[in-house]
C-alpha cells in the first residue's frame, strides 16, 4: 500500500507541476499582448516610463487619432476582403484538388502530384518579381485582386486537403453513384463534410496568413488608400515627418484591433482546428 500511495503522490506531484509549467508558459506568452492593450490607453510619454504596466486612466485618444489621422477603416476592410476572398476561393480550389488526386486516377497523375509538392520548395521571394510582372501587365496593381491571385491555389494546401480526402470511403463514394448522384453533388453533400476538420485548420492557416502578409502588399499596392493593415501600420511609424516623436499609441491601438479578428475566428472553429491537428497528427 505505501508504494501505490507513492505512486500516486508522485503522479500528483508530475501532473501539478507539469500545468504550472504549462501556467507559466501561458502567462510569459500573454505578457506582451497584455502590455500591448494596456499601451494603447496610455500617451506616447506614459509608454516609456519605467514599472507603469497599467494607464492612469482609460483614454480613447489613441483609437480616435488612429481612426482620423489615417484611413484605418479602409486598412480593415481591405484586409478582411481580402483574407475573407482569399481563403473562400482557396479552400474551395484545394479542396477540389486535393478530393481529385486523392480519389480519381487520371494520365501523368504522380508526375503532377510530385511537382506540386516539390513547388513547395521554392521560396515566396523567388516568386515575387514575376509574379509583379503578371500582375502589372494585368493592370490589376493596387487593387484587391493582386493581393487574392497569387494565394488562391496553395501547393501546401492542396497537399493537406489531399490527406483528409484519403479518408472519406470508397464504398460510400461507389454507392452514391449507383443511385444516380453527380460528381459534384457527391463531393459537396458527401466528401466535403467529412474534409470539414481539415477545412477549418487550413481556413485559420490560409486566413491569418492572408490577414498578416506584409512582403506581397508592400509590393503590389503603393496607394495609401488601397493598403492594408500591416503596411499601413508600417507607414504609420515610417511616414513621421522629421523632428516629430513616432506614433507609439495609435500603433499600439492598431496592433490591438488587428488581432481582434484572427482571435474570434480562432475561437469560433476552435473545436474543429484541433481536431482537424488530431487527425492529421493520426494520418
Amino acid at each position: 500500500m505505501n508504494k501505490k500511495n507513492h505512486r500516486i503522490t508522485s503522479s500528483h506531484i508530475g501532473s501539478f507541476a507539469m500545468n504550472l509549467i504549462v501556467w507559466l508558459g501561458g502567462v510569459l506568452m500573454l505578457l506582451p499582448f497584455l502590455w500591448m492593450v494596456s499601451s494603447s490607453f496610455k500617451t506616447t510619454e506614459e509608454i516609456f516610463q519605467p514599472a507603469t504596466f497599467f494607464p492612469k486612466g482609460l483614454s480613447m485618444f489613441n483609437y480616435q487619432q488612429l481612426f482620423h489621422t489615417w484611413p484605418f477603416s479602409r486598412w480593415i476592410l481591405n484586409s478582411l476582403f481580402a483574407a475573407l476572398l482569399t481563403t473562400v476561393v482557396a479552400l474551395f480550389i484545394t479542396s477540389l484538388a486535393g478530393f481529385a488526386f486523392a480519389k480519381y486516377r487520371f494520365k501523368g497523375k504522380q508526375k503532377l502530384f510530385t511537382g506540386l509538392l516539390l513547388s513547395t520548395m521554392i521560396p515566396f521571394p523567388i516568386l515575387v518579381v514575376p509574379l509583379f510582372v503578371i500582375i502589372s501587365r494585368l493592370g490589376l496593381t493596387n487593387s484587391i485582386i493582386s493581393l487574392v491571385l497569387p494565394f488562391i491555389a496553395p501547393p501546401i494546401g492542396i497537399f493537406l486537403m489531399n490527406q483528409y480526402a484519403e479518408y472519406v470511403p470508397n464504398a460510400l463514394l461507389d454507392s452514391a453513384r449507383i443511385d444516380g448522384a453527380g460528381e459534384l453533388r457527391i463531393f459537396f453533400q458527401i466528401a466535403l463534410p467529412i474534409m470539414k476538420p481539415g477545412l477549418a485548420s487550413l481556413g485559420i492557416i490560409t486566413f491569418i496568413n492572408s490577414w498578416n502578409n506584409f512582403l506581397w502588399p508592400l509590393i503590389a499596392i503603393r496607394k495609401e488608400i488601397a493598403m492594408t493593415l500591416p503596411i499601413g501600420m508600417a507607414n504609420m511609424l515610417t511616414g513621421v515627418s522629421a523632428g516629430s516623436a513616432p506614433p507609439y499609441g495609435p500603433a499600439m491601438a492598431a496592433s490591438t484591433l488587428v488581432c481582434i479578428p484572427t482571435v474570434a475566428i480562432f475561437l469560433a472553429v476552435q473545436k474543429y482546428y484541433i481536431k482537424g491537428l488530431t487527425a492529421g497528427a493520426v494520418k
